[in-house]
């Protein structure tokens, strides 16, 4: 009988030669993902949002959700400092919102409809789900900072496709895998 052993994690000085960013975000491309706008409400800074497809569920029980943004981000301190915040997942047809919160600009919530969630953060209309969220936790991820948010309320509709990001551009669902 042969018996596993762990392996110990490398070492600094054992650290491999670093990784080309471009080719790096070229591969992470590859792997299609969901697109969400991730939004809040802060005292002073009004209503926030952002383009964001690194969401992901972390756990059932609690249930928490994270997503992650870019230290450089001017909008970093406000989601920090908001109560909580509100992860809504695009449809199909909502490929013009989300290209509207991945830009920096004073308007963003010219026209948007919204409701507000338990702690302010806009509920955007007809996405596929809504998260509401109340910050749990914090962490430094190299560049970007990952927020953790215990979900307190949602909403979900299955009906219709969900809006993607693959390869650098949106795309829709096509055949269903066998």
């Amino acid at each position: 009988m042969v018996q596993g052993s762990a392996t110990k994690p490398a070492k600094a000085d054992t650290v491999p030669e670093a990784i080309d960013p471009l080719r790096f975000r070229g591969a992470l491309g590859l792997f299609a993902t969901g697109v969400t706008v991730v939004t809040a409400t802060h005292p002073t800074a009004g209503l926030i949002g952002i383009t964001a497809n690194s969401f992901s569920s972390v756990s059932l029980d609690p249930p928490l959700v994270l997503f992650s943004i870019a230290n450089k981000a001017r909008s970093l301190s406000a989601f920090l400092e908001a109560p909580g915040f509100c992860v809504n997942v695009l449809r199909k047809e909502q490929r013009a919102l989300s290209a509207r919160f991945a830009r920096q600009s004073q308007d963003k919530w010219a026209d948007v409809a919204y409701t507000a969630g338990r702690f302010g953060a806009p509920i955007l209309p007809d996405t596929m789900a809504a998260f509401d969220c109340l910050h749990h936790a914090q962490y430094e991820g190299g560049d970007h900072r990952i927020i953790v948010g215990r979900v307190v309320d949602m909403e979900h509709n299955v009906e219709g496709e969900p809006l993607l990001f693959f390869g650098g551009r949106y795309r829709v669902l096509g055949e269903e895998a066998e």
